[in-house]
């Protein structure tokens, strides 16, 4: 009987040791994702990426001055591509970006996935800022979707700003039948934007944080770093990354 109990005591001992080091192993692996890096410095980038996201791009106007979009497409750091680029093309009411046509082209010679978008002026007509954005830009199957930047209130009233934005993505998706990205910042948004375009894809600008922009509604893209390094750019150029895979990526360009 002595024996018996001691077997089961011995047991006893064995298994709330191995109890102990399965809960140990799993508060290690727990840690360990917790920790894990969510930004990876790639030097050739000279930025921090966030690994969490498969597909990254940049985007360009004027200030990136000549772009040798052959040494852009080609460019590799480990395992990440510029897989993309939105190109100033319009501003107000008939400004052309100096650089837009060149970029475009170039770009669509490179086989780079391509976005046109519109820095839009809140005091100016939205529809005759579409008006400008549609006669100078011609989407092509392959492209992405069409953007209005929307960062500023150039005085003009929330209503009065909504409303002119409005105008413009109206025009916009009824010439290119596609819904428009909205581009601007998380507080811009959020004071100016929520609950009236929640139903536009967002591309969104937020620097300085972990893992995913700080804002409550979904997005398309973050632009999370305005100072890369490209090869073919002699300036600094933001980054941007795609929220998906590349299914969701290849769905979103226009057919």
């Amino acid at each position: 009987m002595a024996k018996k109990k001691k077997t089961s005591a011995v047991k006893i001992i064995v298994i709330s040791l191995l109890y102990l080091a399965s809960a140990a192993l799993a508060i290690y692996f727990i840690t360990l994702y917790m920790n894990r890096p969510r930004f990876v410095r790639y030097p050739a980038f000279g930025i921090p990426v966030p690994v969490n996201y498969a597909i990254h791009g940049i985007d360009v106007s004027r200030y990136q001055s000549s772009i040798d979009w052959n040494d852009v497409s080609a460019m590799q750091d480990k395992n990440i591509k510029i897989g993309f680029t939105f190109i100033k093309a319009t501003e107000g009411l008939n400004n052309i970006d100096a650089s837009f046509r060149r970029n475009w082209f170039r770009a669509g010679q490179a086989q780079l996935p391509r976005g046109a978008y519109h820095f839009f002026i809140a005091s100016k007509s939205g529809k005759a800022q579409a008006e400008n954005f549609i006669d100078n830009v011609a989407l092509e199957k392959g492209d992405l979707p069409p953007v209005l930047d929307i960062e500023q209130t150039n005085g003009a009233t929330v209503e009065d700003l909504q409303q002119r934005a409005k105008d413009f993505l109206v025009l916009v998706e009824k010439q290119y039948k596609v819904k428009p990205i909205i581009y601007t910042n998380v507080g811009f948004y959020e004071n100016f934007l929520a609950g009236s375009f929640d139903d536009y894809p967002l591309w969104v600008a937020h620097y300085l944080v972990q893992d995913k922009p700080r804002i409550k509604r979904s997005w398309l893209f973050w632009q999370y770093n305005e100072a890369g390094h490209v090869n073919g750019i002699d300036a600094p150029v933001d980054f941007n990354a795609f929220n998906g895979d590349s299914t969701a990526f290849r769905n979103l360009l226009l057919k």
